[in-house]
């Protein structure tokens, strides 16, 4: 496998796409089909590593325990049962109530309303014991951590992730809720298959777009997504502790069932972690030393340390899961395949 295989199977999935892939901090192979540079996409799940990473630099500074119920900083989380719920429980997907309102469905109609969203999550019930299992939280993950963020800092996530991450870290085309200037450059999805015409539609629209969604709502460039995961194979570079990387990466799940998932998933503490023989975002090829997070499997970004690598590609084409998951695997494959035999 060699790089022309990297930009036909990058290609292959159709719409808009933008991928990079850098050893060190030289490129070593970028991709633009049906998108300039500058252009921003919609990345889903690969937003939820910026609003862990947020939690964990407030444990960091002694402003919150990871340990600790979420009740202890925002009481009124407690309620239905979630008074053991920890912040750990959360950021390791077993906080119990993976859903806010119901299901899938309830949480979506919520996602662009803060307040709505951050009731839902105070009112959730749990479906199984915290600390149990592992059940995979699309949404519910960003509302509650990112009220804890106020409640804890007083700042709004989105800005706090601007202060103390995106801002320092030289990310000038990431935004956690697009701004109205910036509209003219946001990449619109595209359902590839029939089931997928409810979530283009309601992805697309101008209220979600601008909406502080921080589970899914990161929009940026295949560059500044490439240059995050380059500063956290750096240590942070002065502003984020490799402590708090590292923490953000220690394992909490392999092996076992997701229940909302399906499948199983290396978990850690807010990363997706390498998964090797495993049909995974990373893909069977991949290390137990990778960290990142796909998203939807519209998405896909992640670091291998073991290598000095990191692949970040984004596109604009909504599969169903399975086939979606199959391809971004398949494309991680073809990349470490292509990075193997150039060293």
């Amino acid at each position: 496998m060699g790089w022309d295989d990297v930009a036909r199977v990058a290609a292959e999935r159709g719409g808009a796409s933008s991928i990079i892939v850098m050893r060190g901090d030289e490129v070593v192979f970028e991709q633009l089909v049906g998108a300039q540079p500058s252009d921003l996409f919609y990345t889903f799940s690969v937003s939820k590593p910026f609003t862990a990473l947020a939690v964990h630099l407030l444990a960091q500074r002694g402003r919150l325990e990871l340990d600790a119920p979420v009740a202890d900083y925002w009481p009124e989380y407690a309620s239905n049962g979630k008074s053991a719920v920890t912040v750990r429980h959360v950021l390791t997907h077993r906080s119990g109530a993976p859903y806010s309102a119901g299901g899938m469905l309830g949480d979506a109609l919520r996602m662009a309303d803060w307040r709505a969203s951050v009731q839902a999550a105070e009112e959730a019930a749990l479906r199984y014991p915290p600390g149990r299992v592992v059940a995979y939280e699309v949404l519910s993950f960003g509302f509650t951590l990112g009220e804890l963020v106020r409640r804890v800092d007083g700042r709004v996530v989105d800005r706090f992730i601007d202060d103390e991450l995106v801002r320092p870290l030289g990310l000038g085309d990431t935004h956690l809720a697009l701004a109205r200037e910036a509209w003219e450059r946001h990449v619109p999805l595209r359902a590839g298959h029939p089931v997928e015409y409810i979530r283009e539609a309601a992805f697309n629209r101008r209220t979600v777009r601008e909406a502080v969604i921080p589970a899914a709502g990161v929009q940026t460039t295949a560059r500044d997504l490439a240059h995050f995961y380059r500063a956290l194979l750096r240590g942070g570079d002065g502003v984020l502790p490799p402590e708090t990387i590292a923490d953000a990466r220690a394992v909490s799940a392999e092996g076992e069932i997701d229940r909302v998932i399906g499948h199983t998933m290396r978990w850690g503490t807010g990363f997706q972690l390498g998964f090797p023989g495993q049909v995974r975002p990373m893909g069977t090829h991949a290390n137990e030393s990778m960290f990142g997070h796909n998203g939807s499997a519209v998405c896909n970004a992640w670091a291998d340390p073991q290598t000095d690598t990191v692949m970040v590609w984004l596109n604009s084409v909504i599969l169903p899961r399975k086939s979606g998951l199959a391809h971004i695997s398949r494309l991680s494959d073809v990349v470490i395949d292509a990075l193997a035999s150039t060293l």
